[in-house]
């Protein structure tokens, strides 16, 4: 799910699910990375999970991606959704972007195999919207943020399944 605004989210922030290179780092951005960890339920990973299965399962994994950014993965968008994965999503949107806040359709499913993982990249935000607010399901990962121009700057968010990021 992606929008075009921007969102106070300095409320929503939990300590412990984001880490960054430094304090400085951590106090600049509390407000623009946010981690909610158990979010969802674990029946509503299952529903969302058990909805997108089917449409993942007919996709093969991939290992070169149009702009290079992802390798060992498999995508898909998705616009029509069950009834309880839609209530599901108006939660995702109620947390994450802003009453009257213009959403970008449909949303935007990614799988990674084990050994998969995203490259450094920047999203652009004519695709992407000017946030962007994911749903970690299944496994644990970590996103590491890297600043462009001071790779010795970073935000680290950990993401258990069940979380809702929002950056």
């Amino acid at each position: 799910m992606a929008g075009s605004g921007r969102l106070a989210l300095g409320a929503l922030q939990v300590p412990g699910w984001v880490r960054g290179s430094s304090p400085a780092v951590l106090s600049r951005l509390r407000d623009a990375a946010v981690v909610r960890p158990g979010f969802l339920s674990a029946a509503e990973e299952e529903t969302l999970s058990r909805e997108l299965e089917p449409e993942l399962r007919r996709r093969r994994y991939e290992y070169d991606h149009w702009d290079a950014a992802i390798h060992g993965f498999r995508e898909t968008e998705k616009s029509r959704w069950s009834e309880a994965s839609r209530a599901i999503l108006q939660r995702v949107q109620a947390a994450a972007f802003s009453p009257g806040q213009t959403l970008l359709s449909p949303v935007h499913v990614l799988d990674l195999e084990p050994r998969g993982y995203i490259k450094p990249h920047v999203d652009s935000i004519k695709f992407c919207g000017a946030t962007i607010a994911g749903l970690s399901l299944l496994s644990p990962s970590v996103m590491r943020l890297v600043h462009t121009q001071e790779p010795g700057e970073w935000l680290e968010l950990l993401l258990e399944p069940g979380s809702l990021y929002i950056l």
